[in-house]
């Protein structure tokens, strides 16, 4: 039997507004990972620690408060600091395209703005789990 692939959703910062993140859990879910949703309102080390304990495959992150240029840099150092290098990290939400470069540049693998499909988030998912 294969391995599901397990993927943390997780709401970084004071970001209330997470319809977004659920309708992407829910579309991972409906296409068979495994997913584990961590809540609004979450610290980059309370999100770094979940990865670890449930470990995941990937960690994907849905932001619309503009913290991303600090909140996402600083959970892909906290998972790679606690030895989880081949955890895929993504990011999605309202995020200018002029700050997404800087953002692979830090360890984002991908970046899903408004607009993108959730069978694009998936097939980019399957495509890039190690």
């Amino acid at each position: 039997m294969e391995k599901r692939i397990r993927v943390l959703v997780a709401k970084p910062g004071l970001d209330g507004h997470d319809r977004g993140a659920k309708v992407v859990a829910r579309a991972l879910r409906d296409a068979g990972f495994e997913v584990i949703y961590t809540g609004l309102r979450q610290t980059p080390e309370q999100i770094a620690e979940a990865a670890l304990q449930e470990d995941v495959n990937v960690v994907a992150m849905s932001i619309l408060s503009g913290a991303h240029p600090h909140l996402f840099p600083k959970v892909v150092e906290l998972v790679h600091e606690k030895g989880m290098k081949d955890v895929l990290i993504v990011g999605g939400g309202v995020i200018p395209e002029s700050d997404i470069p800087a953002l692979k540049k830090a360890g984002i693998a991908e970046v899903f703005t408004p607009g993108t499909s959730t069978g694009d988030i998936v097939d980019f998912i399957k495509a890039h789990v190690k």
